[in-house]
């Protein structure tokens, strides 16, 4: 019975309030610098794919969505329009490969420091996070968080 009852409580959860983000990082910037990045861990507990189609930053004057990739020796990166999260399933944003680009920079991003950041989902719903910012030039989280 109690399974059952568990299973009906996450089955009438809205599909956006299954996903969720784990560390959500950040590099720092020098000052004037006028982009910045936003990486992370989505996992999707839902039974249904989701979207992400947007994000946005009081930081920045606009957030878009990318993908790097390799034609023969140059890396090339494009806008996308949305990120994929599979039903039961993840996907990360890292640097080198997708991620998320803060434009237009409104002030320098200090390491240390905690970046708001929303995400909109296709299927309805936002997920407001804060990116932690590391060093210049980081590859990763510090530690996990």
């Amino acid at each position: 019975m109690r399974r059952w009852l568990i299973f009906l409580a996450f089955a009438a959860c809205p599909a956006w309030a299954q996903v969720s983000v784990e560390q959500p990082w950040s590099r720092a910037t020098p000052p004037g610098a006028t982009i910045g990045a936003g990486f992370m861990q989505l996992k999707n507990a839902g039974g249904t794919a989701q979207r992400v189609v947007g994000a946005s930053s009081p930081v920045a004057g606009r957030v878009e969505m990318h993908v790097t990739t390799r034609e023969g020796d140059v890396m090339k990166m494009r806008q996308v329009q949305a990120f994929d999260i599979p039903a039961g399933g993840s996907f990360e944003l890292k640097p080198g490969g997708v991620h998320l680009m803060l434009v237009d920079l409104r002030r320098p991003l200090n390491k240390g420091e905690k970046v708001p950041l929303t995400l909109k989902l296709e299927k309805g719903g936002e997920l407001k996070v804060d990116l932690t910012v590391e060093e210049i030039g980081a590859r990763r989280p510090a530690q996990p968080r």
